[in-house]
């Protein structure tokens, strides 16, 4: 199951309700749940209403509810340490004056102040990130996810149009990895050797959905091997359409270009079973179901290992046991309006 935020945790605290979301995804056959962004323990990390935060007596409580009910119905389940960096909105919690946090520090006509990180807030950011991995391990998670995708914080230090820095953390993109690796490393020394470190990254941006951070193998080399060797355990690649070649004269998605340079496992995402992105979903176009044949197809080539399914696992929580089952014109589409009433 694919990270998706929710909006669904009131000050933070993931309640009962999204304990039982989790568990009903667990016994209708999903093997790994990936959870929704939760906020590490840093100033500026949150960016939107009701997001579940990592830190703290009460929201840890309610994690551990959520990994106790997910294991009990089979499943295994991760977090996905989270901060958006200056995607942060005006007035959002846990403190409404806290500005948004990023590469530089920008102050754009009618929004949130971004402040560039200084040496020390980077250093926070970092030992924010290691905390949270070690509050995951005590908590009986089965490993964490890193989200460095989407223009959030460590994405923006990666894209060389957010970050124009001109120390150790920006300028080529080897120095533009420097956050990633320092958050990498901290996360590594703060578990133990067998638990498990994802790493999400992508190409694409909010602003701009055909971004590039490497434009061909050779500069996905320079990038991927580096975090790799911080200590990474598998790679996520998201893309908004997994059956997209990632460059000419090959067919590998980016998913596969992945598992070809590092060796490493790699999950693969993407408007699997739907026949829309989630973009065209959340702006009112109903994604409708499709087959899964080429996803198959892609597998048994061994182009990735795990596949992430988002919308679909968000309309019907029993859509990995239809398609299994052959049930595929039972599967609900997926709207916008289904966000409302999700349970």
């Amino acid at each position: 199951m694919a990270p998706m935020t929710r909006n669904f945790s009131p000050r933070g605290i993931p309640d009962r309700n999204v304990a039982s979301y989790y568990r009903k995804r667990a016994e209708s056959g999903v093997g790994l749940i990936i959870t929704e962004g939760t906020t590490v323990n840093h100033k500026g990390a949150n960016g939107y209403p009701k997001v579940p935060a990592f830190y703290g007596e009460q929201a840890l409580a309610g994690w551990k509810q959520v990994v106790e009910e997910v294991h009990e119905a089979g499943g295994l389940i991760i977090p996905q340490l989270w901060h958006v960096g200056y995607m942060r909105k005006r007035g959002i919690e846990p403190d409404p004056q806290v500005p948004g946090y990023g590469p530089m520090t920008v102050q754009a006509k009618g929004a949130i102040e971004t402040i560039g990180l200084t040496a020390e807030d980077i250093h926070d950011v970092v030992m924010a990130f290691a905390a949270a991995a070690r509050e995951a391990e005590n908590l009986g998670f089965d490993g964490l996810e890193i989200h460095g995708a989407h223009e959030y914080l460590i994405d923006q230090f990666f894209w060389e149009k957010s970050n124009q820095r001109t120390d150790e953390y920006g300028g080529s993109l080897e120095r533009r990895l420097q956050l990633a690796l320092d958050i990498i490393r901290a996360v590594r020394e703060a578990v133990s050797n067998n638990f498990m470190v994802v790493f999400r990254f992508s190409q694409w941006k909010q602003q701009d959905f055909n971004a590039k951070l490497a434009r061909n193998p050779e500069e996905l080399e320079r990038f991927l091997i580096p975090l790799a060797a911080a200590g990474v355990d598998v790679f996520h690649a998201s893309t908004r359409r997994f059956w997209e070649p990632e460059f000419e004269g090959s067919p590998l998605n980016l998913a596969g270009w992945t598992r070809k340079i590092t060796g490493k496992p790699v999950i693969t995402v993407g408007s699997v079973g739907l026949d829309t992105t989630f973009t065209s979903s959340f702006g009112g176009k109903t994604a409708h179901p499709t087959g899964i044949d080429e996803l198959i197809r892609r597998m048994e080539a061994d182009e990735f290992d795990l596949v992430a399914v988002g919308r679909a696992l968000l309309a019907d929580p029993d859509w990995i046991n239809k398609i299994r089952d052959g049930q595929d014109c039972e599967i609900e589409p997926f709207t916008k309006e289904a966000l409302e009433t999700l349970a």
